[in-house]
């Protein structure tokens, strides 16, 4: 059973920068990958990014590309999602996920899910 610890949220001003941490508990498989999605107020969770754990190739919604970047520490089993040029729409609670599903940008291409972190943009 993998687990999912996610850090790193917090209240910055428009065009800030956060930095979200996901550490899982035991070592991941090359062939799964590790997103990011978030859930803003009466929103549905969307897919943020994902990076698959073997070769780092990386996934990014259309809403943030350009301004957020996934990596992975192999070491540490954690991936990172810096976030830069922060909005107020990006406000939401951001949850880390892992799985084995090529279907990476649905929900249920995950089995397992963080607790999630609040990230909340001031205008």
């Amino acid at each position: 059973q993998v687990q999912l610890v996610e850090s790193g949220g917090g209240l910055v001003q428009a065009g800030d920068s956060l930095r979200l941490s996901c550490a899982a508990s035991v070592r991941t498989s090359s062939s799964y990958f590790m997103g990011w999605f978030r859930r803003a107020p009466g929103k549905e969770r969307e897919f943020v990014a994902a990076i698959r754990w073997g070769g780092g190739i990386t996934y990014y919604a259309d809403s943030v590309k350009g301004r957020f970047t996934i990596s992975k520490d192999n070491a540490k089993n954690t991936v990172v999602l810096q976030m830069n040029s922060l909005k107020p729409e990006d406000t939401a609670v951001y949850y880390c996920a892992a799985g084995g599903a090529s279907y990476f940008r649905s929900t249920s291409g995950y089995d397992h899910w963080g607790q999630g972190t609040q990230v909340t943009v001031s205008s």
